[in-house]
Parts: C-alpha cells; structure tokens; sequence
C-alpha cells in the first residue's frame, strides 16, 4: 500500500490482477486442464475428478507462494507444488504435460479478460457521457487555443468531441486486439507440446474451450507481442483521459475559468486555492503509462523459447499499467459526470478578447475582395489600433479602415466556427473506425 493509492489506484482492477485472483486463475487452469486430459482418455476419469476438486478448493496462502517463488522464479512452479501435496495419491495426474509457464501466461489472460471487460464499460460510459455534453454545448461560443494562445472560435462541444473521438477508437481496438491476447497456453515445456503428442492440440482446443480463450497452433511464451500490444492499448486510453485532464487544469485556471468539473482539492496554507487533484491525477497515470510502455517493450526482447528476465518485467509492469488505466477511467469518469462550461466567464473572455481572435475570419472576408496581402495588411492595420487603444474593438477599426460593412454581425463568433456544430454530431452519433468512416 502507498499513500497515493486513493488517487492512482483502482481496487477493482487490483483485485482482479491480485495475487489471490492470479492463484485462483491457476488453479482453475489445472482443474479444467485435468478434467479434459480424463475426457480424451490421458488420465484416468476419477483421479482427474479428485485433481479438479483439490483444485478448485485449495486456498493457497499468497505469501508462501511468493516466498517459494523467490527461488523458483515463478509462482505456477510453487503452486503446482502445493496442489500435488494436497493431491496425495492423484498427485501424478496433476499439471499432467504442461509446463509452469503454460499455467502463468492463461491464468494471466484469464484475469486480462476480466479486467478488459471492466475498462471497456468505463470506457464506453465515458464516451456516452462526453457524447450527450457534446451534443448539449454544439453551439456554445469557447475560444479555441494553439500554443497556449487564443486563436479562434470553436464551441464547447466541438472541443469535447476531439477529447471522445479518441475513445471510440480505443474501443474498436479493443475489439481487434482481444482475439490476439486472450489465448490459453497450453505447449509443454519447449514448446512442442511433445508430452501430450499427439493428443496435445485436442487438449490445448478442449481447456481453451471451457476457460472461454483461443486455441493458437504455435506456442506464445517466447512471443509476447500481444502483451506488448495490450500495453499500447493502455497507455493509448490514458494519454488520451491525460489529454482532458490537461485541457481542463488550463481551462480551470484562476484567470480563465471557463470549464467547471469535479471538486477541487483544497490548500494547506491558501483558503482561496481549488486545486485540480483529479486532473492533474490524470495527466500524472498518462505519463506513468507512457513511460512504463517502453520498458514493458523490452519484455520482448525474450530470448529462445522461454525467458525470465523477460517475463520479470511483465509481471512488474503490467498489472501497474491496468491498475492505472483503471484508475484514470474512474477519475475520467467523475470528473465528466460534473463536467460543465461557465457561460459568464467564457462570455467574459470573449468580451475581453475585442475581437481578436476574429482576425482570421477577417482576413479571408476581405480576401474575398481583394489579394489576400492586402487583406491581411488592412487586419495588421485593425490589430495594431486595439494595442493602441484598449477601448477599441476589431469591428471598429475594420469600420474605420473598411466602411460601409456591418463588421460586428460578420465578426460575431458565432457565425465563425465554421464546421463545428457538424463535428459534435458526427463524433457523437457514430464510432469512426481507423479510416474515419462512420458505421
């Protein structure tokens, strides 16, 4: 336990990646790999019974199997140990072909698949919910920053529709990469699955059919690129939950104020601070990810047909990964339930801006009439009499400069956010797939 986990961790996803949920997944493995070796005649019918019983009662105490691990280098291999001696005479007919390894990697997809399915209804959730304020706040005049300036007007929820965009991509990649990740091992030790020849394939088709995974030909515990993948997924959701929370730390700061979400954390020392924890918690579980994907890459750096240095890294890294991502699309989640615009204060910006941010849309009307040099020469003109005079306005220099044009209805930002309206529903009514098609 650290005393951030309230902030980076998630209890669920720790629960399902756990040592006691990674025992129990192991010893579902053996019970089932058992119980198909007696259906194809590899073991006799009431030894498996009695082997899948054992199997399926034994509480093993995660810290002893820890501490055998220590010097075994894997906990299946301690485990195993354990499920023999509770076995007594069966124990011949127990992990009956397959090697430590086999039992590890399909316990460990068993445990992803359930924590995938968690962090796709999180995922979807948020989704929903950054559609439907969206489709609420189309029209909502916002400035649009680059380079932390303003540059020109969007809407709120054009805004919000780039920050969802992203998800119902990651969501579609979900669906393409759960096939690749979530299959049983099942090779034996070299990864030949000589001890159950010829029988093995039979066998590795039955247990990945009651466990619910793939069946693959070729052997994965040398070939780790679905993990690797899994990471990239990872990290992809939250970079893209630390996107919002790094837009709504800027969109909440003291002197802009235009974007409300979530609850602040208060100061020690400043009674008038609302820091944004939750945010800025979101922007931290992106950079962790980001950084561990690297290392978690060099778990395929695997050398022949097994090894543990390799894997090492996987077991260190990986349950952090979800664990976090987990974490952010709660975060993300809270912090969307109270997500809401500040019409006062964004109208404030707006009003303070004098219309500067129309400079563009100013220089593309006069274009219209005349080469775009000159055009943009007149709007230089325009801005450098708002530096001058802070009472002036771009309508009104350009009424100076240009006459006879009704500067201020062209210029109300409402009439240039161009395609943004249309955007929101196009974002929020359908799932683009990686071309941008809709379906």
């Amino acid at each position: 336990m650290t005393l951030t986990e309230g902030m980076f961790g998630d209890p669920e996803i720790a629960a399902i990646m756990g040592p006691g949920a990674r025992l129990a997944a192991m010893l579902e493995t053996e019970a089932v790999l058992a119980e198909v070796e007696a259906g194809l005649g590899i073991i006799p019918g009431p030894a498996a019974a009695r082997v899948a019983a054992v199997a399926r009662g034994l509480r093993p105490d995660p810290a002893a199997i820890a501490a055998a691990a220590a010097g075994t280098g894997i906990a299946a291999q301690a485990l195993v140990a354990a499920l023999k001696a509770a076995a007594g005479g069966d124990e011949g007919f127990v992990h009956y072909g397959a090697t430590s390894q086999d039992i590890e990697d399909t316990a460990l997809v068993l445990q992803l698949g359930r924590a995938l399915a968690v962090l796709e209804t999180r995922l979807e959730a948020l989704a929903a919910r950054l559609g439907a304020v969206a489709a609420d706040t189309k029209a909502l005049v916002i400035p649009a920053r680059t380079r932390f300036q303003i540059a020109a007007p969007t809407t709120f929820g054009a805004k919000i529709a780039v920050w969802r965009a992203p998800l119902a991509r990651h969501l579609d990649r979900l669906g393409e990469l759960r096939p690749r990740l979530l299959n049983v091992s099942l090779h034996g030790a070299a990864g030949t699955g000589a001890a159950l020849w010829p029988q093995g394939a039979k066998v590795r088709r039955g247990v990945a059919g009651a466990l619910g995974l793939g069946a693959p030909d070729l052997p994965w515990h040398a070939a780790r690129d679905a993990i690797a993948e899994l990471g990239g997924w990872l990290a992809l959701v939250t970079g893209s939950l630390g996107k919002i929370g790094l837009d709504l730390v800027l969109l909440g700061q003291s002197e802009v104020g235009e974007v409300a979400a979530g609850t602040g954390g208060g100061s020690s020392t400043m009674p008038q601070k609302s820091n944004p924890v939750a945010a800025e918690a979101l922007v931290t579980l992106a950079r962790l990810n980001a950084g561990d994907l690297g290392t978690l890459h060099q778990a395929m750096v695997h050398a022949q047909e097994r090894d543990g240095s390799a894997l090492g890294i996987e077991w260190q890294i990986l349950p952090q990964m979800l664990e976090r991502t987990g974490a952010a699309l709660r975060i993300g989640g809270n912090l969307a339930a109270s997500l809401a615009a500040r019409p006062e204060r964004i109208a404030a910006r707006l009003a303070a801006d004098r219309g500067a941010m129309l400079a563009e849309a100013a220089g593309f009307l006069l274009a219209r009439e005349m080469p775009r040099d000159t055009a943009l020469g007149i709007v230089r003109q325009a801005l450098a009499a708002l530096a001058e005079d802070p009472g002036e306005t771009l309508a009104g220099a350009l009424g100076r400069l240009m006459p006879g044009r009704d500067w201020a209805d062209l210029l109300d930002p409402a009439r240039q956010t161009g395609e943004a309206a249309h955007m929101v529903d196009g974002a929020t009514t359908t799932r683009p797939d990686s071309q941008g098609e809709k379906r």
